[in-house]
Formats: C-alpha cells, sequence, structure tokens
C-alpha cells in the first residue's frame, strides 16, 4: 500500500485521489488558479473535504470559475447563490468571488497573466521541502504573509496567510509532501517552471 501524507484519511477515496492526482502538482492555468484560490477562501472557518465534497456543486453555481461570466453576475445571481444548499452559502465569501473575477480581469487586461503573478514570489519554480513528518509543515510562512498583503492591496479577499500557504502547497507552488509520501519524489522531479511554459 503506498505511504501517503499523514493528513489524508486513508479510507477516503475523494480524499486519496485529491491527494494523489491534485494536490502538489504545479498548475499553470491562470484560472484554474484562480478557482483553487477562491475555493481555499472558502475553506475559511470550515474543513477541506466540506470544499472538496461541495466542488463540482462550487463550480456549476459559478459558471465553472469563467472570470468573464463571474464578473457581471448581479443581485439575482448572489440570490441564487444564498439559496443553493450545495454551495458554502455566505454572502461575503460570494462576493469575495465576484469581486476576485474583477480583479482578475483587470489584471490581464492591463497584461499582468495571473500565473505569472502568482508563480512570481517564487521565481517560477516549487519551492521544495524535506519534511520528515506532518508535525514539521508549517501553516503559513514569511513569504505566505508577503502574498498575502499584495493580494489584499489588489482587492482580493478571504486571503491570509493560512490560506494563502494552502494555497501554494495545493497547487505546487511549494512541494509540501513528506519526504515517505509516495508523491514526494515524483512532484520533487518534476521540473516545473513557469517561465519555460
Amino acid at each position: 500500500m503506498s505511504v501517503r501524507c499523514a493528513w489524508v484519511p486513508p479510507t477516503d477515496p475523494l480524499y486519496c485521489a485529491y491527494h494523489d492526482e491534485e494536490w502538489g502538482v504545479a498548475e499553470a492555468e491562470p484560472q484554474a488558479l484562480w478557482e483553487k484560490l477562491v475555493l481555499d477562501g472558502m475553506q475559511a472557518g470550515l474543513s477541506w473535504i466540506t470544499i472538496l465534497r461541495k466542488r463540482e456543486t462550487i463550480r456549476a453555481a459559478f459558471a465553472n470559475f469563467d472570470p468573464e461570466k463571474v464578473a457581471r453576475f448581479d443581485e439575482t445571481d448572489m440570490e441564487r447563490l444564498l439559496n443553493d444548499a450545495g454551495i458554502i452559502r455566505s454572502r461575503a465569501k460570494c462576493q469575495a468571488t465576484i469581486d476576485g473575477a474583477k480583479i482578475f480581469l483587470d489584471m490581464r487586461d492591463k497584461g499582468e497573466d495571473f500565473s505569472h503573478y502568482m508563480w512570481g514570489f517564487v521565481d517560477g519554480k516549487p519551492l521544495q521541502n524535506s519534511w520528515a513528518s506532518l508535525a514539521q509543515v508549517p501553516s503559513k510562512t514569511e513569504l505566505s504573509e508577503v502574498i498575502t498583503k499584495d493580494l489584499k492591496s489588489r482587492g482580493f479577499k478571504f486571503c491570509g496567510p493560512v490560506i494563502v500557504y494552502a494555497f501554494m502547497q495545493a497547487v505546487g507552488m511549494v512541494n509540501d509532501h513528506t519526504v515517505d509520501c509516495h508523491c514526494y519524489e515524483p512532484v520533487r522531479n518534476a521540473g516545473f517552471d513557469i517561465n519555460q511554459t
């Protein structure tokens, strides 16, 4: 049986698949990165498995995170969202998503690619850690504090340093698989560099 990071419930196939196939794998697509930042923000005060189980419903509610469509959401859309039991029914989180879509588009229209923006904080390549156990893995870092400050200066919300660090782990900006995990070496050896994409 493959060894996984200790935070993964071994009997939960959804969680195992997320860990094995997504978590820590470098993501280069701008819209996918924005979606993940939104989902991590929606996790605030909740468990990640809650978001993971609702992810497809959330995607459907937010037009598959197409920023062009989400940016045009109005109060009718907000009422629809707040009445959708399949998502996180928080007006503040829904509004932050709509506003985030507008910021994403504004950055794009000014020639700033969201992917290059985010990956620029790590010079385009994943940071490689070598944690022996889950207890060593931080919940936030000085870098996640820096990124949070920059995101908030642009108007993004629900992006505190803990949320940002979880985002960095998930999208592969940092390799926080523990060294005994079967994903550690493949992620470490992937050779991702945003500057070559």
